[in-house]
């Protein structure tokens, strides 16, 4: 069985081969400073009718485990459920599916799509509970988990990972001129910047919820994965975005 654990260096061939042997192949993508972990299946959609499965939040192996474990169960002719608990995944705690709703797909599954040529295919996330056997959407979901699996059948319209609560930092003219974002940064301590092609200064910086943002210019959801200290530029709202290294100007290079 395949697994790929960087989307930059796969080897297609080895994939389609993989899949076409074991019936699957394991795409695996490692935890950044503000990312978290996640690996998902290549395979169960061609060679078993299922919807692929996503993971997120844990170690790579213990990702590449459950995912396998999955595998054994539809490769049996297993039709795995939402909204139902599943207690055999792990010794202590439980587990459900959830559908994947398809705006989402294309943050999360390059590799499938590229594979498959068609974005057109289910997939289900894997979500654990917490120490306490919570779901992240219950009360009391420890905190410390919060933002290890995104939950991917909600949130379409809003993709950051943060509160939509957070404070950050626009242009006056952005509020009072509808003038749009074409420059997005992430701090390297966290704070995000959304800019128009003002020159940013004391006067015209002003606070907004990061909510507020997004409702004005959802394509601004297409840089919520904008690392720490990265930013992107593009030239109209709706552009593609170019992404690069982002460094202050009184910073050394």
């Amino acid at each position: 069985m395949a697994t790929e654990t960087n989307h930059n260096c796969r080897d297609d061939n080895k994939i389609i081969a993989d899949i076409e042997k074991y019936g699957f192949a394991i795409i695996i993508l490692n935890a950044t400073d503000y990312l978290p972990s996640f690996a998902y299946s290549i395979g169960f959609w061609k060679k078993f009718k299922h919807p692929e499965i996503i993971c997120f939040g844990l170690t790579t192996k213990t990702l590449c485990g459950l995912i396998n474990d999955v595998a054994g169960l539809v490769k049996n002719g297993a039709v795995i459920e939402t909204n139902r608990n599943y207690e055999d995944f792990f010794e202590n705690g439980s587990v459900q599916f959830i559908e994947v709703d398809k705006r989402n797909l294309s943050d999360y599954f390059g590799t499938a799509i590229d594979i498959y040529d068609t974005d057109q295919f289910p997939a289900l996330q894997f979500v654990w509970t917490d120490r306490n056997n919570r779901f992240p959407w219950e009360n009391d979901f420890e905190k410390e988990f919060i933002y290890r699996q995104p939950l991917l059948d909600r949130n379409a319209e809003f993709k950051f990972r943060e509160a939509k609560n957070l404070a950050t930092y626009t242009t006056k003219q952005w509020i009072e001129q509808n003038k749009p974002i074409i420059h997005v940064i992430h701090d390297s301590d966290g704070n995000w910047q959304f800019l128009t092609d003002d020159e940013p200064s004391t006067e015209n910086i002003k606070i907004v919820a990061l909510e507020q943002i997004i409702l004005r210019d959802k394509t601004l959801n297409e840089v919520f994965d904008l690392e720490f200290g990265e930013q992107a530029v593009r030239n109209f709202a709706g552009d593609k975005w170019i992404r690069s290294k982002f460094a202050y100007e009184d910073e050394e290079t």
